[in-house]
């Protein structure tokens, strides 16, 4: 698991990833720690999440977008309208 947490640390830098015990129900408490070391954002995540490779990056992807909006450069409406389909206007041929 420190190899995992050393990924996620080059990832999510500046920032300082602390990774608790895995809990009853298969989650560990992943708390990101802003340079002076204050909490900046904490999630559950399955062990599996850690393990996958497909599901690490989604992670990442994840909390790099958490990280946007808690630092305010991105406001989750703007999240939710890009995640509305698409509706095309006028008629094809």
């Amino acid at each position: 698991m420190e190899r995992i947490c050393s990924l996620l640390n080059d990832a999510l830098a500046p920032y300082q990833v602390k990774l608790d015990d895995t809990d009853a129900d298969g989650n560990r408490l992943l708390t990101l720690l802003d340079p002076q070391g204050a909490e900046v954002l904490k999630r559950a995540v399955r062990v599996r999440q850690l393990q996958e490779q497909r599901l690490l990056v989604d992670l990442v992807d994840g909390l790099h977008r958490d990280l946007q909006i808690v630092e305010g450069r991105l406001q989750p409406c703007v999240i939710a309208a890009a995640a509305q389909p698409r509706q095309f206007h006028g008629t094809f041929a």
